[in-house]
């Protein structure tokens, strides 16, 4: 072969050789759903080709790694919802990055679901927060599989194989680069972890959002800060336009909240799909309220609906003199390790944040807790900023009468209390147990109905379920 022809041949080589590489480390393949409900549930942020796992290794450690799960049902286990007939849960988009990846997006938090009792199907509520899903334990799931020794190819691969069969090049990659770099990635994410070991467990339907944004973001040291709190709904915001965000209010524009969640949640600058994200806000400006599942005496609820009026409704109904807006910690004297977790120069290192195709200019120090509206308020109990008051009935009792120790995560409704069952065997099988005492956790403050009589508290707790 001539000189000439061995060029052009070793040029073809190569050029082969980059194309198999784009193709099986970075061509993208997008999905789109059509339903805008289907969307928030399973679309893209952006996340896969920043921080997506592989997904067909994702699928396979729960097999790899059985000891390490919570219960005996895989993923669901950590109170997923995983619909019949889907690849992954709500709120797990999967998308092809070079090879199958997957995410995670809002819903994952913010689907709830509600049992009518222990013998019936679970009904899902788009935009409720999710009192089952236990965050914290997933991650450490992910943590503790990759850092034990069966984490291996040797191990791995076959696990793979009984689910999916690898075509031959994707598992030598998965083999020799794949395996290889997801286990120095949950390693990393380890040794992110550990902070968490020294402070009070989340538990289901809570999470600490940003003193994990603190550390990997701003690059910030442990503080030693509880922010743990309960997960808000994602609902009817077009009536909540210009509210004070998160429960301490840190923000009032909906638009950085997304994008920082879409950061926050593994994105990059250069991987976050702002117009899914704009997707999936517009959704939620009109998204309704979770209707309430069980019967209603009318009756009753009007006149709760005067007693919320005299006593509630200028912090809790739409149009009322505080809703919407941080009341001092002074006044409503609730738990305040959550509020103290973010201080001003939180809000200004976020501010000046220049490593963005934006830049965000409304983070802000507060005061106290946001004064919410009470729309769907029977789905999101537990109560309090916090998750540390089980039911209504419990909220309407002075804080010594409220329960100190009870478990939540089960899904089971309590309509009677207007929560859901913390307390009995069921409740103590499938939740986690909740302790008031420990720091973060506390059940004290917000006063207010704790002085109504009887009477009026079980009128008020019929009208809050039709809010």
């Amino acid at each position: 072969m001539s000189r000439s022809r061995k060029i052009i041949a070793a040029v073809i080589l190569v050029a082969l050789a980059g194309g198999a590489v784009r193709f099986y480390l970075f061509r993208q393949v997008e999905t789109y759903y059509k339903s805008e409900e289907e969307n928030f549930k399973y679309g893209s942020v952006g996340v896969e080709a920043a921080s997506g796992l592989p997904y067909w290794i994702w699928r396979a450690l729960p097999r790899v790694c059985p000891d390490k799960l919570p219960g005996p049902d895989g993923y669901t286990s950590f109170g997923f919802v995983w619909e019949r007939g889907q690849d992954s849960p709500v709120g797990f988009p999967t998308k092809t990055v070079g090879f199958r990846r997957i995410g995670i997006n809002c819903a994952m938090c913010h689907t709830g679901t509600v049992r009518t009792s222990e013998a019936s199907a679970p009904q899902i509520f788009l935009g409720a927060p999710s009192t089952t899903v236990d965050v914290q334990r997933y991650l450490r799931f992910l943590a503790d599989c990759g850092s034990d020794p069966r984490f291996t190819p040797e191990k791995i691969l076959p696990e793979v194989k009984a689910l999916y069969d690898l075509p031959f090049v994707e598992r030598l990659l998965y083999r020799y680069l794949v395996i290889p770099q997801m286990k120095k990635g949950l390693l990393k994410l380890k040794a992110q972890l550990a902070w968490m070991d020294e402070l009070p467990q989340w538990g289901p339907g809570r999470q600490d959002p940003f003193n994990p944004a603190k550390m990997q973001i701003l690059k910030f040291p442990p503080d030693g800060s509880i922010g743990n709190a309960d997960i808000l709904p994602l609902w009817n915001w077009r009536q909540r336009k210009g509210f004070a965000l998160h429960w301490d209010g840190l923000n009032t524009s909906l638009t950085e909240i997304f994008l920082n969640s879409g950061i926050g949640n593994g994105a990059s600058n250069k991987t976050i799909d702002i117009e899914n994200l704009d997707r999936m806000k517009r959704l939620i400006q009109n998204l309704p309220p979770a209707k309430y599942p069980f019967t209603v005496d009318s009756h009753l609820a009007v006149k709760g609906a005067e007693v919320f009026g005299r006593h509630c409704a200028g912090c809790h109904a739409f149009g009322g003199e505080m809703t919407g807006k941080p009341v001092p910690i002074e006044r409503v004297n609730t738990d305040r390790h959550r509020l103290d977790s973010w201080s001003q120069a939180t809000a200004d290192a976020f501010n000046g944040l220049d490593e963005y195709r934006w830049k965000y200019i409304g983070f802000r120090g507060t005061y106290g807790y946001v004064a919410v509206p009470l729309d769907g308020v029977w789905a999101r109990a537990p109560y309090l900023h916090n998750g540390s008051v089980p039911s209504i009935r419990d909220l309407l009792e002075p804080p010594e009468k409220r329960p100190k120790v009870f478990y939540r995560g089960y899904n089971v409704y309590d309509p009677e209390n207007v929560g859901f069952i913390s307390k009995g065997r069921e409740a103590e099988k499938a939740g986690f147990k909740f302790d008031t005492h420990l720091a973060g956790n506390g059940n004290t403050g917000h006063f207010w109905g704790t002085q109504l009589s009887s009477e009026e508290k079980r009128s008020l707790v019929e009208y809050l379920k039709t809010l």
